[in-house]
């Protein structure tokens, strides 16, 4: 008889213990490590059980051990174990207790893994707090704690600055709300609520909540915002419009906000009783404002920084009646004077050829019905505004030759002004003029001065043989051309256009073999829109209008 004696021994464990908290996030044992040097057992398995030793899973291997995520178990304490044994085990599957093994087996230490719930906060509610650092204690009272679903066995208040660093952490909820708010100067403060179990770490005044570890919940937290308001100061004008009927804008207000504070602002704009006039919400709001609809008088603008609860900020209140946490900066002052109107102008506009004839402006009328200002002038412009002139009368202005100014746009105004104005003078820019002044509509004269340029190509002398002739290599020649259209056209010898076309493409489409014997000439224009006569059978003498033409290029067509 064969007696088969068998050893088993399942070696050693190292690692852990581990402790995890239960949060829905996979938690691993990455650094188990088995020593089976001297192990001994024909089979083997890990095995998983609870404290009570009933088996939860049997891992082949190590690193099956290590792909178990032990957050989905729940809280409890799980053992590994590793064991070996010889065929003929009982008892060794899940659901089973490991305590029943029944066979040849060996079993190893057990690596303990915790599992533990995650601490719950619960919920505070209350706030947010908007409190005016004015020396006056400030205190927060109606904060309250729905702890129904909270736990952790160890608990707190936290209070952090606004980028998460533990000023204080009261011990009890009447402990916050014992708390002098005041005294901690402009800032933001978050109130927590924590719960936590042993052996958090960075749980101290000073430290950063966010890199609080360990087992812990922070509720949500109330925001405490401790103000200071200064509205800083503003820089710009004084400024002095003119109530004329066109815009006024102030333009280069600017606000040194480097100190300012206050969580809410607006821009204030009152007489100079202080009645508020307008709120505008911003600066380009104030900037956006028509000063001149307002009327002679005068306007502080002001900028306001206020907390919650301001009293009085409305139109029609008077700004020395505020009542609330807020500061007023310097005011700038907008004084409107009655201004001048120029009336308006009718007439043109006016289209000019620079030809070397003289061209005079006609029929211009002045209304004045409404036109205000002791002085007056007439203006001329180029299109840029420009000043070229200044005609102290309307004949005046019906005497300019506008033709020797040359080719161009003129713009004609009407001026009326009081007192001093500066920048009213040639050379200088119309835009530019400063003073208790208007300016009319304009009229616009139009000087145009068609260049038709120069061409080059040919002569070309064709056989009238039944074989198509066409010209090529023509090219025109204009860096200078101008006017509004243009064409090419083919004379013969007389004069007498024989054909338009629109192209030089076209011009060299044409086959002059199919005109039979004669001399044609090709020409190239440039003209603006009005002229009259170019068409077939007229003759250059028949033009009107405002044109200029090429030099001609020849095409001679003889028989053989």
């Amino acid at each position: 008889m064969e007696v088969t004696r068998n050893e088993t021994k399942a070696g050693v464990l190292s690692g852990g213990p581990y402790q995890f908290t239960v949060d829905g996030k996979p938690d691993f044992v990455t650094e188990i490590a088995l020593d089976s040097e001297n192990a001994k057992g024909s089979n083997s398995t890990f095995v998983i059980t609870d404290d009570e030793l009933n088996i939860l899973g049997l891992p082949p291997t190590l690193d099956d051990v290590k792909k178990v995520d032990f957050d989905m178990a729940g809280a409890g304490v799980c053992l590994i174990w590793y064991l070996r044994f010889e065929d003929g085990l009982v008892g060794a599957e899940a659901g089973l207790n490991a305590g029943d093994l029944d066979g040849c087996f060996s079993l190893s230490n057990a690596i303990q893994v915790t599992r533990l719930d995650a601490a719950n906060a619960g919920t505070i509610a209350g706030g947010p707090y908007d409190l005016c650092v004015d020396g006056e204690a400030d205190f927060i009272t109606d904060i309250t704690l729905d702890s129904s679903e909270a736990s952790g066995s160890l608990s707190s208040w936290v209070i952090t600055d606004d980028q998460g660093v533990i000023l204080g952490l009261p011990p009890t909820l009447d402990a916050v709300k014992g708390v002098n708010f005041d005294e901690a100067g402009a800032g933001t403060c978050l109130i927590w609520y924590l719960r936590y179990e042993e052996g958090v770490t960075g749980l101290a005044q000073g430290e950063n909540a966010n890199n609080l570890m360990g087992n812990f919940s922070l509720s949500n937290p109330i925001t405490v915002n401790r103000n200071i308001t200064e509205a800083g100061k503003l820089t710009g004008g004084p400024y002095r419009f003119y109530v004329d009927g066109k815009p006024d804008f102030v333009t280069d207000i600017t606000l040194d906000s480097s100190e300012a504070s206050g969580t809410n602002s607006t821009w204030v704009i009152t007489d100079d009783k202080l009645n508020i006039l307008g709120l505008p919400p911003t600066l380009d709001a104030v900037k956006g404002v028509n000063f001149d609809e307002a009327g002679a008088g005068t306007c502080l603008i002001w900028y306001l920084r206020y907390e919650y609860g301001l009293e009085g900020a409305e139109q029609g209140a008077n700004a020395a009646d505020l009542k609330g946490c807020f500061d007023l900066s310097n005011p700038i002052e907008v004084v409107r004077v009655a201004g001048v109107n120029a009336g308006k102008i009718s007439g043109g506009p006016y289209n000019f050829c620079v030809d070397g004839e003289v061209d005079n402006v006609s029929g211009i009328t002045l209304d004045s019905s409404n036109a205000s200002g002791l002085s007056s002038t007439w203006v001329i412009t180029d299109d840029k505004g420009t000043i070229l002139g200044l005609p102290p009368t309307l004949d005046a202005v019906e005497g300019v030759n506008f033709d020797e100014a040359g080719a161009g746009v003129c713009l004609i105004w009407y001026a009326r002004y009081e007192g001093e104005i500066q920048g009213a003078e040639p050379g200088k820019n119309a835009n530019d003029i400063t003073g208790n002044f208007d300016l009319s509509n304009p009229i616009t004269v139009t000087r145009t001065k068609p260049e038709a340029g120069t061409l080059y190509g040919g002569p070309f002398k064709f056989i009238v043989d039944g074989t198509a002739d066409y010209v090529s290599g023509i090219r025109l020649d204009n860096p200078n051309a101008a006017g509004a259209n243009s064409s090419w056209i083919i004379t013969d010898e007389s004069g007498k256009i024989l054909g338009l076309p629109p192209t030089l493409t076209a011009l060299e489409g044409v086959n002059f073999d199919e005109a039979g014997a004669g001399t044609c000439f090709i020409y190239y224009i440039r003209y603006e829109d009005g002229l009259k006569g170019l068409k077939a059978g007229w003759t250059f003498d028949e033009f009107n209008g405002c044109y200029d033409i090429s030099n001609a290029i020849k095409v001679v067509r003889k028989v053989h």
